[in-house]
């Protein structure tokens, strides 16, 4: 089942004492091949998803922007990373460079990012099923779950997959 946008903020809410209850249980006996299932899930998930035809995250999230981010981004923009900074960033309360305001900036009306070659880090990642180590970033997968139906579908085949 594809979540549609309107569906899954309610659907993650209805979700997440389970899914934080999973999640509890696989980080105390973490399987070993967490990591490559993940990558299996994510992977399958996302031959059959159009981000383009989503971005949520986009819409309602901003990325973190490290230090080299600013720098790849400010090059590709002929700015300098000052005026970048300036332009379209803020320090968040983590001490962390992010967008001055959502939807992001480099968000076209196709849904189509302006910056895509060069794009943060975290967006390149997003929304993190497949990272490795992936039971160090439940808690970040959980507010994934809210905004992607990617991620939505994951876990919710992960827990068909890894019953805990």
């Amino acid at each position: 089942m594809k979540p549609s946008l309107n569906d899954l903020g309610k659907l993650a809410k209805d979700k997440h004492i389970e899914n934080k209850k999973y999640f509890d249980k696989l980080k105390k006996k973490t399987p070993k091949n967490l990591d490559y299932v993940m990558q299996d899930l994510h992977n399958a998930e996302f031959k059959k998803t159009d981000c383009l035809k989503c971005a949520n995250c986009c819409k309602t999230t901003g990325p973190l922007f490290t230090l080299a981010d600013i720098e790849r981004v400010s090059k590709y923009l002929k700015q300098k990373p000052q005026q970048f900074i300036e332009q379209n960033l803020r320090i968040d309360e983590d001490k962390d460079y992010v967008l001055q305001s959502v939807p992001c900036t480099f968000l076209d009306n196709e849904n189509a990012c302006m910056i895509y070659d060069v794009r943060p880090k975290a967006c390149r990642e997003f929304p993190h099923t497949d990272r490795k180590k992936f039971n160090q970033i439940t808690d970040l997968t959980l507010k994934n779950i809210s905004i992607c139906p990617a991620a939505y579908n994951i876990v919710e085949e992960m827990k068909r997959k890894m019953p805990m």
